[in-house]
């Protein structure tokens, strides 16, 4: 991150900061309000090399609070209905789920950094990308611990580069993995037999379908994807994996597909002069029949929305060739955790094969734990779930499975995509 942004994120936080302290989170009935975690205080510095067992005996009582973005009724349940009740019974932990924006996340976070506050009130934290190199870079995270978790040995592969690095920052074992997401394209077979396999057959289909294509308006997260998918597509994907993050090399390297893209406006959804600012706004109008297709950052999303009767049986889901952008989100702790062991403890049981697959049958949810280690049991308890009707292999999704762009990057993209496309 150059100076420049990291200065401009240092001043975005404590904005966030006061507006933070001054509003509350939406009512959700999984959910609690920021309002209503509990902190309690440890009198004793926490040593993270301490064996496992005395972890568990130090987490034993604990409430730990999880704060991440809760607008997702069906992980809300799945925390509250199926890990909570897991993590009181076998270990006398107590899981609360805060829901709460990632921007609010971190300012929450530098603000009691600033206040010299040595137990904040966040435990654990959804994060990846941008926001964890960010957190980490400004010392709000505790870690190294990743590697103390039994589990993280045992199931997962730690080879893997969506485990050493997250947006292209290394890791350095201040996060474990969570779930695997990766962008799909979805329309109806009723509707429109076409599924385009490639950014020049895109293109075409948008033609054909003109003003029945659009997609959010960057830096909506998976309209960000969706656009650094295109770039892919059209420039290839090497060249950002080790690339600077200045501005005019990255303009540079994306030409062809700006060129691409302020082409492609002329024939989306009014004729790409506005764009849907979110993700849900976009699902709505394909629900609707205003929109031919949509996209999801979530590859099984097709058939929850089957099995809720929200899609036809005619909905499916498909992929561009050369691939589509996809990475890892995470587990981190955060630095003034006054609950490290417990967070420890539930991070732990969240990467076993057990909580994994019913995250996977539950969520659809790509897992993260390591089927080649799995044991034969436990691959029959992956093997044996109905994933459900539309949706593609995980086989086939991960060999078509892109890396993300660097962590500065991606808000480079997002600001030359601002000047340079919308409207244009």
């Amino acid at each position: 991150m150059n100076k420049r942004k990291l200065s401009s994120f240092l001043a975005i936080i404590m904005v966030l900061f006061l507006i933070a302290g001054c509003s509350g989170n939406k009512e959700h009935p999984n959910i609690v309000k920021d309002s209503d975690s509990n902190v309690t205080p440890k009198t004793e510095v926490f040593d993270p090399n301490m064996s496992f067992d005395k972890i568990l005996e130090e987490a034993k009582g604990d409430t730990v609070s999880f704060y991440g973005w809760g607008g997702d009724e069906d992980r809300n349940k799945w925390l509250s209905q199926t890990v909570a009740p897991i993590l009181k019974e076998r270990y006398d932990i107590t899981l609360e789920v805060v829901g709460m924006d990632i921007d609010n996340i971190l300012a929450k976070l530098a603000g009691e950094k600033q206040a010299g506050l040595e137990e904040g009130s966040i435990d654990m934290i959804w994060i990846n990308g941008e926001n964890f190199y960010s957190a980490k870079e400004n010392d709000l995270l505790f870690g190294p611990f990743a590697e103390q978790l039994p589990n993280f040995e045992k199931y997962i592969d730690t080879e893997d580069e969506e485990v050493k690095n997250d947006f292209g920052f290394t890791i350095d074992g201040y996060e474990a993995p969570y779930g695997k997401a990766q962008m799909v394209f979805i329309n109806d077979s009723a509707t429109t037999s076409e599924t385009p396999k490639n950014a020049e057959e895109f293109m075409e289909y948008c033609k054909k379908y003109e003003g029945k294509v659009t997609y959010p308006a960057l830096p909506d997260f998976t309209g960000s994807a969706f656009v650094r998918t295109l770039i892919y597509d059209v420039v290839g994907h090497e060249q950002f994996l080790n690339m600077e993050a200045d501005k005019e090399i990255v303009k540079a390297a994306i030409e062809p597909a700006l060129e691409y893209l302020k082409e492609l406006n002329k024939y989306l959804w009014n004729q790409g002069k506005t764009f849907p600012a979110t993700s849900g706004e976009v699902n709505n109008m394909f629900e609707d029949g205003e929109l031919v297709m949509t996209m999801s950052y979530g590859p099984y999303s097709v058939a929850t929305g089957i099995e809720k009767g929200i899609y036809n049986e005619t909905v499916r889901t498909f992929l561009f060739d050369k691939g589509t952008v996809g990475n890892t989100n995470y587990m981190a702790i955060a630095k003034n955790s006054p609950n490290k062991a417990a967070a420890m403890v539930a991070i732990n049981e969240i990467i076993s094969a057990e909580i994994q697959a019913t995250q996977f049958e539950e969520l659809r949810s790509l897992p993260v734990v390591s089927y080649d280690k799995l044991t034969d049991a436990e691959k029959e308890s992956f093997d044996k779930i109905n994933i459900g009707k539309g949706v593609l292999p995980q086989d086939e999704l991960l060999s078509k499975r892109l890396p993300e762009m660097p962590a500065n990057i991606v808000p480079i993209i997002e600001e030359i995509w601002l000047e340079e496309i919308i409207g244009k």
